[in-house]
């Protein structure tokens, strides 16, 4: 079984907020819904668009073995079934900079992860950074969530 580093679902609240700077990316601000997690990340919207107020699953894994056995880097062809299989949008990158702000009760940490140039800053609990490690490779796996006032409404008609 894959034990996974980090998961919540995360809504967004913001898209490019500093202004767009690419033509096939947007930059989102989000906030998670279990730790209260801080989150910009860059998003390659041509093949997975984002919109403000859509929640999605985020997990950070440090393999795709469904056995939790670490990966090769290398790609495996044979149809094996992996964790990628159960999400929309796979990502794989590194911790590049882990940090802490603030003071007393207010301290956040700061975790910085790129994934071929897309950035993600995770700011939040100190306690969840504690699992992470400076250049650690990690697997980035997102998965829209249904809304479901709307499939409620859909239901009703």
């Amino acid at each position: 079984m894959v034990e996974t580093l980090f998961e919540d679902i995360f809504r967004v609240d913001q898209l490019d907020p500093d202004g767009k700077k690419f033509d096939k990316v947007n930059r989102i601000e989000a906030r998670s819904d279990q730790f209260d997690m801080y989150m910009q990340l860059d998003v390659n919207t041509e093949i997975y668009p984002m919109h403000v107020g859509e929640k999605f699953m985020m997990v950070l894994a440090s393999t795709l073995n469904l056995d939790g056995t670490p990966d090769s880097g290398f790609f495996t062809p044979g149809g094996r079934k992996s964790l990628a299989d159960k999400f929309e949008y796979v990502m794989h990158g590194k911790l590049y900079r882990i940090s802490e702000e603030g003071s007393g009760a207010n301290v956040k940490a700061d975790i910085y992860v790129s994934f071929g140039g897309l950035l993600m800053l995770l700011r939040g609990d100190p306690s969840i950074a504690a699992k992470f490690e400076l250049d650690q490779r990690w697997i980035r796996l997102s998965s829209t969530c249904l809304n479901l006032s709307v499939l409620q409404q859909a239901n009703a008609k």
